[in-house]
């Protein structure tokens, strides 16, 4: 049997295709569906590893979790991450494969469709519904030759479209009818229903808007979804959460919002606990004096060390550093941290360049990328956040590069000098034992009672968050509409 497909595709970035995807991931799964994701391509600097050691983007793994399956590399056969304005590494099936400047990918991504489909005919065999997200919008009417991941992809799978549009930016109508207007006549016979999404207010103000998208479009409205508060997981930098600036919470949290963060979905469990507040900071006037300060994971180490280096930052983050604020430096924020940064390979441009001092380590970047999940606890920890010794920690490593002290390989999952932290693991606070022993000494170093410091079950907070987005979306959208459209295909 083969599944049948749905695809969401939207008007623009960052329309909500990818939490609309889930939410159908989710909907099906409770309706006893085996369900999968399918991304043919994803551009994101948030990534993931699967059990096998395959990297693909964080939104896929989300939506896997939300149709309650292990998340695979078939779901997301290639995932993009940029490396500067004009550049990506390339991973095909889990596996780098190369940096690729974008013209030069724009004339090799054809080769990639045996990869692609390969990928969704593998899942098709083995699940009911594949639900197939697209990107960006369909109407890029300069990349439409060879498109892979819209319409494209529509074609190959023979699915359905579900066209969602951000009104919440304003110009929902044009968004839609405009999208429609550029697309080919068969490319507008596979959109099969019109999703207003991140709708406020009395949806019956909507109402005459609603009739004439109809009148115009000639295709029915699937549903009008509410601008719904939800704390899941996202994709990219075109993320609010990066864009938080928290004030009055008993604990001051700051992460170095550096210009190609990834992986900054690492501390959702520290701002999800009661008195933590976690806050990006992308101007040194503006880190004050927090009681934690994070550096998180990059995409471009080097590139990221010297913008930390001119932006001011490193020398305030040393003053507070020398003042006995911790700092935690999470992958490429583990490798700032050290004395020095080389790339004899040229992984990033070549060079050498010295590093923040704070740790006494040495970074090497080596071709090979290191990929794997990781299960373990924390050895020995000292200074402040001595609490974290022995604490159990579940995430995955994801960099290229060895990190050495004297010459040797450090093996340690948590290193410090002084209240100066490093580690590779990304999710390293995502346990609850882990998260409550790094709030509670940061409460304790206030003089703050830290009895009553409790950190939440993220894997049974994620479940919470993808029944309210799939309970949001039943309540606002016409699912009986969006059966018909997935047992009619095209």
């Amino acid at each position: 049997m083969t599944a049948k497909p749905i695809m969401v595709q939207g008007t623009m970035s960052g329309a909500g295709k990818s939490l609309l995807a889930a939410g159908l991931c989710r909907i099906f799964a409770q309706d006893g569906y085996r369900v999968a994701p399918f991304k043919s391509q994803n551009m994101a600097l948030n990534s993931s590893i699967t059990a096998e050691g395959a990297e693909m983007g964080r939104a896929q793994v989300v939506q896997a979790e939300a149709a309650g399956v292990p998340p695979e590399a078939a779901m997301n056969p290639i995932l993009l991450k940029p490396t500067n304005d004009t550049g990506s590494q390339v991973i095909v099936n889990g596996q780098a494969i190369g940096t690729m400047s974008a013209r030069d990918y724009f004339a090799y991504k054809h080769n990639l469709i045996p990869d692609i489909m390969r990928a969704y005919d593998d899942l098709a065999s083995r699940f009911d519904i594949i639900v197939i997200e697209g990107a960006g919008s369909p109407a890029e009417v300069n990349l439409k030759d060879d498109d892979i991941v819209n319409m494209g992809m529509a074609r190959m799978a023979k699915s359905p479209v579900l066209l969602a549009g951000d009104i919440d930016r304003g110009g929902v109508f044009a968004q839609l009818l405009g999208t429609l207007m550029l697309l080919e006549d068969d490319e507008r016979a596979m959109v099969k229903g019109l999703i207003v999404n991140k709708f406020r207010g009395d949806k019956t103000i909507l109402d005459p808007g609603l009739d004439i998208l109809r009148e115009r479009s000639g295709i029915p409205i699937a549903g009008v979804v509410p601008y719904t508060l939800l704390d899941i997981d996202d994709e990219d930098s075109l993320s609010d959460r990066l864009d938080v600036r928290r004030a009055g919470a008993l604990v001051d949290v700051a992460v170095i919002r550096l210009p190609k963060v990834s992986n900054f979905t690492d501390f959702i469990a520290l701002s999800a606990i009661d008195g933590v507040g976690v806050r990006y900071v992308q101007r040194a006037s503006d880190l004050g004096e927090p009681d934690l300060i994070i550096l998180p994971g990059t995409k471009n180490t080097i590139a990221d060390l010297k913008w930390l280096r001119e932006s001011g930052i490193e020398t305030v983050l040393l003053k507070r550093a020398s003042a006995g604020t911790p700092v935690v430096g999470i992958c490429g924020g583990y490798q700032m941290l050290g004395l020095e940064v080389s790339d004899p390979h040229g992984m990033e441009g070549g060079g050498t360049i010295r590093g923040v001092g704070l740790l006494p380590t040495r970074t090497v970047f080596e071709p090979e990328k290191r990929q794997v999940r990781v299960e373990t606890s924390l050895g020995e920890v000292g200074g402040a956040l001595a609490a974290l010794s022995g604490m159990p920690v579940e995430g995955y490593e994801i960099h290229m590069g060895e990190t050495f002290i004297d010459g040797e390989p450090v093996t340690a999952s948590m290193i410090n000098e002084g209240n100066v932290y490093g580690t590779y693991i990304h999710g390293v606070f995502d346990t609850r034992e882990c998260a409550e022993a790094l709030a509670g000494a940061l409460f304790e170093a206030k003089g703050l009672d830290a009895a009553n410091v409790q950190a939440v079950d993220m894997k049974a907070y994620k479940e919470e968050q993808y029944d309210k987005l799939a309970q949001a979306m039943r309540d606002n959208m016409d699912m009986d509409l969006i059966y018909r459209i997935l047992e009619a295909g095209v």
